[in-house]
């Protein structure tokens, strides 16, 4: 994988920085306390039209219902975005949304190491690692 130019990360950067209050925003707006949304990483493809938004979502357990509705948000979050940074940025990337499961992944590597998921005893935690 080649490495990000500096005008890729510039933008990821802007754009990181203002999907956090939008979307936090809305949560809190759509009446979703003690939800937490943060954005972990913005990677900008190489012609700089398309942001692959990277989110970690606090609880666990709502991350896919609320990606979901980020999806079907994606138009609203864009014209949102692309107004805060019109001064910055002459075209608005188009926006895909993920769940970052790094922080999940890190988890249960610490847990494997301390003993309490050991992937030889119980061969079922590995299928559930395996990209599908």
């Amino acid at each position: 994988m080649e490495e990000e130019s500096q005008r890729q990360k510039k933008i990821g950067t802007v754009l990181q920085n203002d999907l956090v209050e939008v979307l936090q925003g809305a949560a809190t707006q759509g009446g979703m306390r003690g939800v937490l949304i943060s954005v972990s990483k913005v990677k900008v493809t190489v012609d700089l039209s398309v942001a692959k938004v990277y989110l970690s979502i606090f609880p666990n357990n709502k991350a896919k219902e609320l990606l979901e509705g980020i999806k079907s948000n994606t138009p609203l979050i864009r014209h949102e975005v692309a107004q805060r940074t019109k001064n910055q940025l002459r075209r608005m990337p188009h926006l895909e949304f993920f769940i970052d499961d790094s922080l999940e992944y890190i988890d249960k590597i610490e847990k494997s190491l301390k003993g309490e998921e050991n992937p030889i005893k119980d061969p079922s935690i590995l299928d559930k690692r395996k990209k599908s």
